[in-house]
């Protein structure tokens, strides 16, 4: 899968409405399962997010690649 932008797209979460704490903690779960490298495409609509999400990247060391809400494009960093 691709986005526009020839990002490629490894995995999809869509999130709904699940409220940050419980978002974080399952997003850790699914890029923990990822390889280094790859992006998740992650719908989150929970208006927390936006401030959460980026927080959390930068905190992990992991790569946003792209944060237009409620989707985001979070690469797994390298090992």
């Amino acid at each position: 899968m691709k986005q526009s932008d020839d990002t490629v797209i490894d995995a999809d979460w869509d999130a709904g409405d699940m409220g940050c704490g419980e978002l974080i903690l399952q997003l850790r779960i699914r890029i923990n399962a990822m390889r280094a490298g790859q992006v998740l495409r992650l719908v989150a609509r929970d208006p927390g997010a936006i401030e959460d999400l980026p927080s959390w990247c930068r905190m992990t060391g992991h790569s946003l690649k792209d944060a237009q809400h409620p989707t985001y494009l979070i690469q797994r960093r390298e090992d």
